[in-house]
C-alpha cells in the first residue's frame, strides 16, 4: 500500500463523478481510502469555481483541511478552481502542496519534483500520462443510485457562465462507454449529468455552428444517423436500470422526441434550466425563450404525463433586470407551479459577456427579489406535496428511513420518510400519510407495483 487518501468534493454532481473517478485512479495506484481527512496521507480537495461564493467556499475548505491534516500529509487541490485560477492559487496559498488541473493524475502530481512553485506542470519535454476522467473506472458505491457523467465541457456561451473557458468545448462519451459504466455500477437508478446534457453526441457528429445567443431551437446541426444522441442514450440506459433521470436540460434542446423518451422511462422528471422568463433579459443572458413559450412547453409535458415533476433554476439581479422583468418572473412562478425551483443572485464573473454589461442591480435588491421568489415557490412546493397525501407511490429506498419517488431527484429535492425496516435499494409501494414542507411521510402497502397516484391527485396537481 502506498498510503491512504481522502477526497473532499465541492460543487455540483459532475464534480462528484470526477471525485469518484479520482478515487478509482488512486485505488488502482495502490492507495486506500482513509476514514477521515485527519488520518489520510493525501488530502485532495476537488474544488468548485462557478461563482464567487463557490470559490470562497473552496478556499475556506482548503484552509480548514490544511489545519486539520496530520503531520506529513500532503494537500492537493484540483477541480474547477485549479483549472480556472491555478497560478494565483499556488502563489496565494503556501499551505497547498500541489495544485493540479483536472486530468493530471494525482499520483503523478505527488511524485517528488524538487523545490519550486506548488502548481504542478510538466517539465520541458516531459510526457504527461493521459488521465481521461470521463473514461476512468470509478470506486464502487453503496448507494442504490449514482450520477453518470456523459460529457465534459460546453459549446454554449451563456452570458453569465465561465465554464467553457476552463472546462472547454463539449466532449461526449461514446454510448458504449456510458453503458459499460452503468453496467459496472449495478445500481437501481442512474442520474445522467453533463454541462449540456441534451446535446449529448452532437459534437461527435459535427461541431455545432457558432451562435452568439442560441436564441432559436437547437437545429444548427442535424443529428448524424450513425452517432447516438440523447434519446438513444436515455432508451439504452432505461433498458438496464429501474430508473433513469436527467439533470440540467436546456429548454431549447427539449424536443418532442426527448420528452417522449423521458416519459417512456417511467420517471417523468424534467429539470429545465430556464434562468429567467423575460425575453429581453434572456437575450442579454444569451439564452433562448420567454415566459409564453416556457409555459406552453410545461403544459405540453403535463398533458402527456400528468404526474410529471418539473424543476428549474433562476438568476435574480442579472444586469439590466427591471421591476417589470421581476414581476414577469413572479407571475410565471405562480402560473407554472413547478414542483421544485432554485434561486440564485447574479455573480459577476471575469471573462463572461455579462461582465461587460451595464445596468448593474444592487445586491440588496437582488436578494430582496430572490426572497420574494423563494417564498412564493416554497408555498407552491408545499401545496403540491400536500396534495399527494393519500396517494400510493412506488419509491426507491436510498437509506433506512429515506426514499424517493419519481418526483424527487437525489440530494436536491425533498424526500419521502418511510419505515426504517425497509432495506436500502428496495423498490416498494407506499401510501403517503403526511406532508412536512418539501418532505412526505409514507407507510408500506402490500403491492410493490402500487406506484400510481389516484385520479384525484392528478387532477389536483394540474
Amino acid at each position: 500500500m502506498r498510503g491512504s487518501y481522502w477526497i473532499e468534493t465541492l460543487g455540483c454532481p459532475k464534480n462528484q463523478v470526477d471525485s469518484d473517478k479520482l478515487a478509482g485512479s488512486l485505488l488502482l495506484d495502490g492507495y486506500e481510502a482513509a476514514s477521515g481527512p485527519e488520518s489520510a496521507d493525501v488530502v485532495v480537495v476537488n474544488t468548485c469555481a462557478f461563482i464567487e461564493p463557490a470559490r470562497a467556499e473552496s478556499v475556506e475548505t482548503i484552509l480548514s483541511l490544511s489545519q486539520g491534516r496530520r503531520a506529513g500529509a500532503r494537500l492537493v487541490v484540483t477541480g474547477c478552481l485549479a483549472a480556472r485560477a491555478g497560478e494565483e492559487l499556488a502563489l496565494a496559498m503556501p499551505e497547498v502542496d500541489v495544485v493540479a488541473d483536472v486530468g493530471v493524475p494525482v499520483e503523478l502530481a505527488l511524485a517528488p519534483r524538487g523545490r519550486g512553485a506548488s502548481r504542478w506542470r510538466p517539465r520541458s519535454g516531459e510526457t504527461v500520462p493521459s488521465l481521461d476522467l470521463l473514461e476512468m473506472p470509478r470506486r464502487p458505491t453503496d448507494a442504490p443510485w449514482a450520477y453518470v457523467k456523459v460529457a465534459e465541457g460546453c459549446d454554449r456561451r451563456c452570458g453569465f457562465c465561465a465554464i467553457p473557458s476552463f472546462r472547454g468545448p463539449q466532449r461526449s462519451r461514446t454510448l458504449e462507454a456510458v453503458l459499460a459504466e452503468v453496467d459496472a455500477l449495478q445500481v437501481r437508478e442512474v442520474v445522467l449529468v453533463a454541462q449540456d446534457l441534451a446535446s449529448f453526441g452532437r459534437d461527435r457528429s459535427a461541431r455545432v455552428a457558432s451562435s452568439s445567443d442560441h436564441s432559436e431551437l437547437d437545429a444548427l446541426v442535424p443529428d448524424a444517423v450513425d452517432v447516438p444522441g440523447i434519446v438513444e442514450l436515455v432508451e439504452a440506459v432505461s433498458a438496464r436500470v429501474d430508473r433513469v433521470r436527467l439533470l440540467y436540460l436546456y429548454p431549447s434542446s427539449l424536443t418532442d422526441g426527448l420528452v417522449d423518451a423521458i416519459c417512456a422511462t417511467g420517471v417523468p422528471y424534467f429539470d429545465l434550466s430556464l434562468q429567467h422568463v423575460s425575453r429581453p433579459l434572456l437575450r442579454r443572458m444569451r439564452r433562448f425563450g420567454n415566459s409564453e413559450r416556457f409555459l406552453a412547453r410545461i403544459r405540453q409535458i403535463r398533458e402527456k404525463a400528468p404526474e410529471a415533476a418539473l424543476r428549474s433554476s433562476f438568476i435574480l439581479g442579472y444586469p439590466g433586470e427591471t421591476e417589470e422583468d421581476h414581476d414577469e418572473l413572479l407571475s410565471f412562478i405562480g402560473e407554472a407551479e413547478l414542483d421544485w425551483a432554485g434561486f440564485f443572485t447574479f455573480s459577476n464573473e471575469d471573462g463572461t459577456y455579462a461582465a461587460s454589461l451595464d445596468g448593474a442591480v444592487p445586491e440588496s435588491l437582488a436578494l430582496e427579489r430572490l426572497r420574494e421568489c423563494a417564498e412564493l415557490q416554497d408555498a407552491i412546493t408545499a401545496r403540491r406535496r400536500a396534495v399527494l397525501v393519500g396517494s400510493r407511490l412506488e419509491v426507491l429506498v436510498d437509506a433506512p428511513g429515506i426514499a424517493r419517488s419519481h418526483r424527487e431527484a437525489p440530494e436536491i429535492d425533498g424526500v419521502i420518510r418511510v419505515p426504517t425496516s425497509l432495506a436500502a435499494g428496495s423498490l416498494v409501494g407506499v401510501e403517503v400519510v403526511g406532508a412536512e414542507g418539501p418532505d412526505l411521510l409514507a407507510e408500506l402497502v402490500g403491492d410493490r407495483r402500487a406506484g400510481i397516484s389516484s385520479d384525484g391527485v392528478v387532477a389536483a396537481l394540474r
